[in-house]
């Protein structure tokens, strides 16, 4: 999603330009150690999950599948949420690899072949606008209701600072692993079904997100591995 630009124009014909960034609306507070820290203190984990046929299988296979489901959603004790995402379809690495191969080749046929099926998937991808589906399931963990700080836990705070950035952060690891508890919980429940999930790193998380939100500037301009930022002081 791009900022929002808004111009006015004065009497002396200046123009005056107001951009309202979108994280003023995202209620994400910070994205690390794999895990989605929300402004109110609560976090969250995403799970890459794998599709199956299901119109492929059995009658026996998909009453097995459906009861697994069944089975699987009563025996949680929180709630998640399911999300599909539609993506167009990129090949750039792929064609970049045929690319390579077709360099590579040393029978002159060979490679004309794979020129021409790299230009056929070039052209099949451009014209019929493939799309990709991605299923995703994000775990959310709540340690608590949220109360209001009283007097003397600000004026503790304002004393000694550190030894509360070390409870924050010693919190912060007891919920983390509380959620990954969770996690693992649903990834064995979904192995059951025939289902493979993984778990989002920090990267992945940062990229999903950046992707929602920026869909063309995704396409346009690729994400730079986190482990290689660097802040200027």
């Amino acid at each position: 999603m791009s900022p929002i630009n808004q111009k006015t124009t004065g009497t002396a014909g200046t123009r005056k330009s107001k951009a309202t960034s979108v994280q003023q609306f995202m209620n994400i507070l910070e994205i690390r150690d794999n895990t989605v820290i929300l402004k109110d203190g609560t976090l969250r984990a995403a799970i890459l999950v794998s599709s199956i046929n299901f119109s492929l299988k059995s009658e026996e296979e998909q009453n097995a599948i459906i009861q697994g489901y069944i089975q699987f959603l009563n025996s949680l004790h929180f709630s998640l949420q399911i999300i599909v995402q539609s993506r167009k379809l990129n090949i750039e690495e792929y064609l970049e690899r045929l690319k390579i191969v077709e360099k590579e080749q040393t029978n002159e046929l060979l490679k004309i072949q794979t020129r021409e099926y790299r230009q056929y998937i070039t052209e099949l991808v451009s014209l019929a606008d493939i799309m990709s589906k991605r299923f995703y399931i994000v775990v959310p963990y709540a340690s608590g209701t949220i109360t209001a700080r009283g007097f003397f836990t600000r004026l503790k705070e304002a004393v000694s600072p550190t030894a509360i950035i070390h409870i924050k952060k010693k919190k912060f690891e007891e919920n983390r692993i509380e959620l990954l508890k969770r996690v693992e919980y649903i990834i064995d429940g979904l192995g059951s079904m025939g289902l493979k999930a993984v778990p989002l790193d920090t990267q992945s998380l940062i990229e999903l997100y950046y992707n929602t939100y920026n869909p063309a500037t995704y396409d346009q301009q690729k994400m730079v591995d986190v482990n290689k930022l660097s802040v200027e002081e």
